[in-house]
């Protein structure tokens, strides 16, 4: 056992390895990410210091079970894993916390010190040294989106917005709906299917450009992959857990993508109402001071999936992307923290979805709201009006 790695080929076979009482470490893992390349020599050397333990990885896209079962959403992915349980994780590419993280798991250092690890000194190689160290100096972990994001070519990249701008709802999938040629895609159909919504469908088996381009385009190893409005959603595991909670519903309304109520929501979306408090709420004394309080503790106050440099879903990324490049100062608060802000929020605000932007106190909307306000101006000139941003530079910029 160890002073290798291993790849494995089944959920069974993985399921077998993790029953072992002996440290595992699992890498996810893509070939057309460099990040993922890079991680992987160091993985690799890091199996020969530590020979009692299993150094095992997985190919994201060829192996969906196993990642759709560990939500791995983006390479390169670490689980660390020791007397058969899952106790530490990494995400993107760390070189040094991985280093230290598998010497802690696997025992070898003592208690207090830090792990160094003989992989980041000499058994690496200088030129391996060098390589990961120069990669980690010049793509950190939370600049890996970005990074990723850049490879495909402008005219790739200009076709894969297109492809995914096509249609509201769009479904990247092995096969089509009527023959998905995987589980995990057929699932994601049903569930579609069962909402009661109209969407379009790409298979990504028919043409393989898009097949490996949209994976980096999106940091998303997997398919299938589901967007709304131009906005990933995420695969099967977040889709299916989105339509047992009932939110998937709710994006879909707020979007104007439910074929039942979209006339309704797109009312209600360029109506004066956008989602103003009701009369009555129904809401403990307690819990509605303190949503108030949290409105009330920026004059930009965003609930969102996340936090800025993490979101965990792409309506919210894009309301921060947009709050930046307005230059807004604001302050955010990570609705899946909180279950009670999460659930007393959409009840106080009558707005069903998140992210929800607040200016001075006042629901502006979600994303699609704060979107089109951008693009027409509109969002600047509140900022304005409401002193959050100058309006020397408000005037500045619509002249």
């Amino acid at each position: 056992m160890g002073g290798f790695v291993k790849d494995v080929k089944s959920k069974a076979e993985l399921d077998n390895l993790l029953s072992t009482a002996a440290p595992v470490f699992l890498h996810f893992w893509a070939a057309w990410c460099e990040a993922s390349k890079h991680m992987d020599q160091l993985f690799s050397h890091l199996s020969t210091d530590f020979p009692h333990a299993h150094f095992l990885r997985v190919e994201a896209e060829d192996q969906p079970e196993i990642s759709e079962a560990f939500s791995v959403s983006a390479v390169p992915f670490f689980l660390f894993f020791k007397d058969g349980k899952e106790i530490d994780k990494l995400e993107g590419a760390d070189p040094s916390s991985l280093a230290n993280k598998v010497a802690k798991v696997a025992g070898s250092v003592n208690p207090g010190e830090p792990a160094v690890p003989a992989s980041l000194g000499m058994a690496a190689g200088p030129t391996v040294l060098e390589t990961v160290k120069e990669f980690a100096k010049d793509n950190g972990s939370s600049q890996l989106a970005n990074q990723v994001k850049s490879g495909p070519s402008d005219a790739l990249s200009k076709r894969l917005r297109q492809l995914i701008d096509s249609h509201p709802l769009m479904l990247f999938m092995k096969g089509n709906p009527e023959a998905p040629r995987c589980g995990f895609s057929r699932k994601v159909v049903d569930i579609l299917k069962g909402e009661n919504v109209k969407f379009e469908t790409f298979d990504i088996l028919s043409d393989n450009e898009v097949r490996e381009g949209l994976k980096v385009f999106s940091n998303w190893p997997t398919y299938p992959q589901l967007y709304c409005k131009g906005e990933l959603i995420g695969g099967t595991d977040i889709v299916i857990a989105m339509h047992e909670s009932g939110e998937l519903k709710e994006i879909f309304r707020d979007h104007g993508i439910d074929s039942i109520v979209s006339n309704l929501s797109k009312e209600s979306l360029g109506g004066s109402a956008k989602g103003g408090i009701s009369e009555s709420t129904g809401l403990s004394v307690s819990l509605t001071s303190r949503l108030e309080g949290l409105i009330n503790s920026s004059p930009v106050m965003l609930f969102m999936k996340g936090k800025p440099d993490e979101p965990k879903c792409g309506f919210s990324g894009k309301v921060v992307e947009i709050l930046r490049e307005e230059k807004v100062n604001f302050q955010s608060f990570d609705i899946l923290s909180d279950d009670e802000v999460r659930q007393g929020l959409k009840v106080y605000s009558n707005w069903s979805s998140y992210p929800q932007l607040y200016i001075k106190r006042e629901l502006v909307g979600g994303s699609d709201i704060v979107l089109e306000m951008q693009k027409s101006g509109e969002l600047r000139r509140v900022l304005a009006e409401k002193g959050v941003v100058p309006i020397l530079s408000f005037t500045t910029k619509g002249s």
